[in-house]
């Protein structure tokens, strides 16, 4: 309990910071391309296009208003795996800042949801725009997405602040997170149905035993097909991913002063 106060406590305190430098890594990623906030845009519709035309063209199938479908689960793998892969090494990216002040570490990954989070949100105005261009009926249902993004950041965060402590000890664990991220990739069916797809039982554990694939699911349902989610498994994925948080942040408090030794 003493550390979740602390932890709420040094947001409060660091949240103009991590704000701060949320901004100036947005800003520093525009300043160094060419087309600048256009690539928030480019890179998932080119990516969609690809998967689209694999799935649709190339092996004729495809779920319904798919290259919506394509875009909703690519933004949010993206968030998560570029979050969680980012904060592996991020202690060791900012040696230069906390050698010389005291920064909470648990701000670095906040920095990190920030960033992608801001992203995620940008880019899902081109669903907005998809879901006018192809009529897809809206109703009640869209609701869920504040439950349903709201465990994705959760997971995202203990997740992420576990591998941010390990990944201070373990130089090769950059290496392993990011295989097992492509593996999690394949397995999160960004461009096709779990359910349909993939034989019964397997699309089940598939679905209930991996918690991005779950969140993924059913906020294409809530969004695409006006599906009301399985509550069970969602408070299910929702206490683990708080206990994560809790274990990531209690680890990360008790073994930050010795980070700058490790690195």
């Amino acid at each position: 309990m003493k550390m979740l106060i602390r932890f709420y406590n040094d947001v409060r305190k660091y949240w103009s910071y991590a704000m701060y430098a949320a901004k100036s890594e947005l800003k520093g990623e525009i300043a160094n391309s060419h087309l600048g906030w256009l690539w928030w845009f480019l890179d998932p519709l080119l990516f969609m296009m690809v998967y689209t035309f694999i799935a649709v063209i190339i092996f004729r199938k495809g779920e319904p208003y798919f290259p919506i479908y394509v875009f909703i689960g690519l933004q949010s793998w993206n968030f998560f795996s570029k979050t969680v892969r980012g904060s592996v090494k991020i202690v060791r990216y900012n040696k230069g800042i906390i050698s010389k002040v005291y920064l909470p570490k648990v701000i670095l990954v906040l920095i990190r949801i920030l960033v992608n989070g801001f992203k995620m949100c940008v880019s899902f105005s081109i669903v907005v725009i998809m879901m006018v261009i192809y009529q897809v009926p809206v109703d009640w249902h869209l609701l869920f997405l504040i439950p349903l993004f709201f465990a994705l950041l959760l997971l995202t965060f203990g997740v992420s602040t576990v591998l941010m402590h390990f990944g201070v000890y373990v130089e090769d664990l950059a290496n392993v997170v990011a295989v097992l991220l492509q593996l999690c990739f394949y397995m999160t069916g960004i461009f096709y149905s779990i359910e349909t797809r993939v034989p019964v039982p397997y699309n089940r554990i598939l679905l209930r035993g991996n918690p991005v694939a779950y969140l993924v699911y059913e906020i294409r349902n809530s969004m695409l097909y006006e599906v009301t989610p399985n509550m069970i498994i969602y408070v299910i994925w929702l206490v683990v991913s708080v206990l994560l948080c809790i274990y990531g942040i209690n680890l990360v408090y008790k073994s930050e002063n010795n980070y700058v030794k490790a690195i």
